[in-house]
């Protein structure tokens, strides 16, 4: 009875034995050269943000289906208006507000990341001035955009439905 036991290695044959750390090295290499540099993801994954937006939400008519500002409800002020970003850029472009009697002119833009939507329109008309602000998407699932207030927790809530 042997006192130590037999190496595995021993029963494989000594050509794959003797080449298991080459072939581990080669497939290292294999996996690193194949791999994505960071870089590459986040332009990837800018493009995709950018498709998104192009074809979810640019050149789209859009509703206020909710506006809340400190639990007061202000939707019923934009029941007559429809929006719509218009693309200048990915990144800005002029905005409407359309109702039966008028079409107004604002303008929108975005950062990099699509996480931030800056609107202004015309404060001729007194209820756009709670729309004119820097908002964050909270939520970005269309039909419906979701939308707070950039850099603040002001209890503001905006959601704008895709018609």
């Amino acid at each position: 009875m042997p006192i130590f036991t037999t190496l595995k290695s021993e029963g494989m044959p000594g050509v794959m034995y003797k080449s298991r750390f080459i072939i581990a090295i080669a497939f290292a290499l294999l996996l690193l050269l194949t791999g994505c540099s960071k870089e590459a993801l986040i332009e990837k994954n800018r493009s995709l943000l950018e498709q998104y937006f192009e074809d979810n939400i640019l050149n789209k008519d859009f509703r206020v289906k909710l506006a809340t500002d400190n639990g007061a409800d202000l939707t019923a002020q934009y029941s007559d208006y429809t929006f719509k970003l218009t693309k200048n850029t990915l990144l800005n472009g002029p905005m409407t507000a359309t109702s039966a009697t008028a079409t107004l002119t604002g303008t929108w833009s975005c950062n990099d990341d699509y996480s931030k939507l800056v609107i202004t329109l015309p404060n001729s008309v007194a209820a756009f001035s709670f729309l004119s602000r820097e908002w964050k998407f909270t939520k970005k699932a269309i039909p419906v955009m979701e939308l707070a207030p950039w850099g603040t927790t002001e209890p503001k809530v905006l959601h704008m439905e895709r018609l």
